[in-house]
């Protein structure tokens, strides 16, 4: 009888497949985003919020990743990137993608500019003027724009000037009625003025700038005629290289900041229909070799769009949503550090108002037993009501120490603001380090009690930001645990004195060990699945790219362990894989809010959600960076009421929504969910239960909150 020779197993895939690339994977989560401007269930302003948005991150993705890409190929850099591609082959990628999103971006505009009109939300032509409108734009045109346009002559006298980054620029050519003879012009948006004017009444009705000065370009240009001419717009390399010799870090980053200002064009977006000379000559004065260049038929500057979403249209917003105060410090009058001392406070933001942490702040400024704040600001706002608290606190002649941090990308210029307005108050300012980064969101309390000192703490998965606290996903975490307290003393004096932390008792950092931890943890789950045990692991983020611990995902999932990720935005581990990755499954969530909380749950030998499972909050990303480059923290919850808050309610919504949920394939697409029978959006749940971290122990055995289950996906 003859044998049967054995299945064929499966092979693992070659290095370069075994990694999507990192910038087409972001190119692919801002096609997620733009896929919500074209959203049904969305009102029509916030699918235009959505649209405007994927235009902005397009806008930064250009002046950043791919800046640095053009950089090393004209530094003829040969390193590949991880899944394999060169530098030219990843451009090149990139220019092809970035294309189809551009022009999928002007097909959602145009469908939304025709829904919008038929709410009486109108972005009117030319062609679409009467009479009284362009009376009242003619004289508004003399009173408010003419005064602030500077046309320039283009001739050998008068060189091509420069244009500023995300400039919006009009070239003419114009013909002189008198003797016929050829002038050329350039007319410069300033940035001082707003995209689109407003035309008076109740209907909102709305020109953009261009069309305003095209309709009235006689009045620019008396005594000539247009024969021709074209929209640009540019984007320019501004990312700032920090380089190791800089003496002075601040002084460093004020001139860094004008440099950028000047960065070589990245993008060249023209008009489509600009005369073909015309076309040449922008080309050739700024886009040259470098640049990638990009014809449209429609609207530039996609993000400027963001102006018509604050038209006060309630009907074609999202409903209202008040954030709540957590219950628990109310309970105990309003006073967080009570509320602190009696237990460990989780606060889920935006759910719930990021004023809690303002008014620990405060009450810590106002306090007169605190001795002491510190606090870590990487992104604080313009409108910095965390700031205001230091300073205050300052002035009252407590010992505050603010680290803030130069390098939080476009917050440069801030950062260097709120540090001075510090200093005058009297504050210890502190930079960090000339190489990393303080991405680490940590304030630190010091209060005089009987007894002696006690240290509160307050983590974030976020930002010390009030505005993008309402729209982020974020973990507040308020602890008076003295093992934490001395944790955070090394953290701030790391920080502040390079003094390497030892023997920390509950939190870990980067970038000295996060990443073995992690790795540690990983391992864990392996070996419990050799043991006989369940191994699992859970894990949210905003980006995963680190290969040495995709590589060890890989490892778990070929051991068996049962792995889930939701990772919003880059992702370049590739799922699903057989002999590779088949116990792997990738989501990302893309709805009202943008999920930034990063939770990492590990089974400990048995299933997910268990009260035994290791969980950690942190504020790193699964990036090289994030390990390598940067101060971050990752700190266990031991709490048992928080730790369900997390686990039970926060990780399980993530993990079972399917109303705003895509499933990474193997091959790198995406697919949204279908809801089915059982819908279930997270961030609905969020806003209309109240949340376990408010009430405790009490609501968790109530019926006011519905518990959560997750259903195994069979696949």
């Amino acid at each position: 009888m003859p044998t049967l020779a054995p299945p064929p197993r499966a092979v693992a895939p070659d290095v370069e497949q075994r990694y999507f690339n990192r910038e087409l994977s972001w190119l692919a989560f801002n096609r997620r985003v733009l896929d919500e401007a074209s959203n049904p269930s969305h009102p029509l302003l916030e699918r235009l919020r959505f649209l405007s948005i994927s235009g902005n991150n397009l806008d930064e993705f250009f002046m950043v990743r791919v800046a640095g890409l053009k950089g090393q190929q004209l530094q003829q850099v040969e390193e590949r990137s991880p899944d394999g591609m060169t530098v030219s082959q990843q451009l090149t990628a990139i220019a092809e993608n970035a294309e189809g999103l551009l022009s999928q971006q002007r097909a959602v505009w145009r469908g939304l500019r025709e829904q919008l009109r038929e709410t009486r939300l109108l972005v009117l032509r030319d062609s679409e003027l009467g009479d009284n409108e362009r009376a009242w734009l003619e004289t508004h045109f003399r009173e408010q724009i003419f005064p602030i346009l500077t046309p320039q002559a283009l001739d050998p006298a008068h060189p091509f000037p420069f244009i500023p980054n995300k400039g919006l620029s009009i070239v003419v050519d114009l013909i002189r009625l008198s003797d016929r003879a050829p002038i050329r012009e350039l007319v410069m948006l300033p940035a001082t003025l707003q995209r689109f004017v407003r035309l008076p009444g109740r209907a909102a009705r709305y020109v953009a700038m261009e069309t305003l000065i095209r309709c009235f370009q006689h009045l620019l240009f008396p005594g000539y005629e247009v024969a021709g001419s074209g929209c640009f717009r540019i984007i320019r390399d501004s990312d700032i290289e920090l380089e190791e010799e800089a003496e002075d870090l601040v002084r460093y980053f004020r001139s860094a900041i004008k440099r950028r200002r000047r960065g070589r064009v990245i993008r060249l977006d023209l008009e489509q229909g600009m005369p073909d000379h015309l076309e040449t000559l922008v080309n050739n004065e700024l886009g040259g070799q470098d640049a990638i260049v990009t014809e449209t038929g429609g609207f530039l500057g996609i993000g400027d769009l963001e102006q018509l979403v604050e038209e006060d249209r309630p009907d074609l917003k999202f409903p209202p949503f008040s954030p709540r105060f957590p219950e628990r410090i109310r309970e105990h009058g309003g006073d967080c550090f009570a509320a602190i001392r009696s237990k460990d406070i989780i606060v889920h933001h935006p759910y719930e108002t990021f004023d809690v942490v303002l008014a620990f702040l405060k009450q810590a400024a106002a306090d007169p037993d605190v001795v002491a704040i510190k606090q870590t600001l990487y992104r604080a706002g313009k409108q910095s009501a965390v700031v205001n608290a230091l300073i205050a606190a300052a002035e009252a002649g407590k010992s505050v120490t603010a680290v803030v941090e130069l390098k939080a990308r476009f917050d440069e210029e801030q950062n260097l603001l709120w540090a001075s307005a510090l200093e005058r108050a009297g504050a210890q300012v502190v930079y960090g380090f000339i190489d990393w980064k303080t991405h680490a969101k940590v304030s630190m309390v010091v209060r005089r009690e009987a007894g002696g000192y006690r240290t509160y703490c307050h983590f974030g998965t976020g930002n010390y930001h009030p505005v993008t606290a309402r729209i982020y996903t974020d973990l507040s975490f308020f602890t008076a645990d003295p093992r934490i307290g001395r944790d955070a003393a090394q953290l701030f004096n790391y920080i502040t004195g390079y003094v390497e932390p030892k023997e920390l008792e509950l939190i870990t950092i980067s970038p000295h060990g996060l990443r073995d931890r992690l790795s540690a943890l990983i391992d864990a789950e392996i070996e419990h699945v050799r043991a006989g045990r369940q191994g699992m692991i859970w894990a949210k983020m905003n980006s995963l790219v680190d290969p040495a611990i995709i590589e060890k995902l890989y490892a778990a999932s070929g051991a068996g362990v049962e792995i889930d990720l939701v990772v919003r935005g880059i992702c370049c581990l590739r799922p699903g894989v057989p002999g590779l990755s088949e116990h792997i499954r990738v989501k990302s969530v893309i709805g009202r809010f943008l999920e930034h909380s990063r939770i990492w749950a590990f089974g400990n030998g048995r299933g997910l959600p268990n009260d035994g499972a290791k969980l950690f909050i942190s504020s790193a990303d699964w990036m090289p960076r994030n390990f390598d480059r940067r101060v971050e923290y990752m700190m266990p919850i031991l709490n048992p009421t928080v730790h369900d808050q997390v686990l039970d309610q926060v990780m399980v919504a993530n993990l079972i929504d399917n109303e705003q949920s895509w499933e990474l394939q193997p091959d790198g697409d995406y697919i949204r969910d279908t809801p089915g029978e059982r819908p279930f959006n997270l961030h609905r749940y969020f806003m209309t239960n109240p949340s376990l971290s408010g009430r405790g122990q009490a609501l968790a055995h109530s019926d006011a909150v519905p518990k959560l289950h997750l259903r195994r996906r069979r696949g």
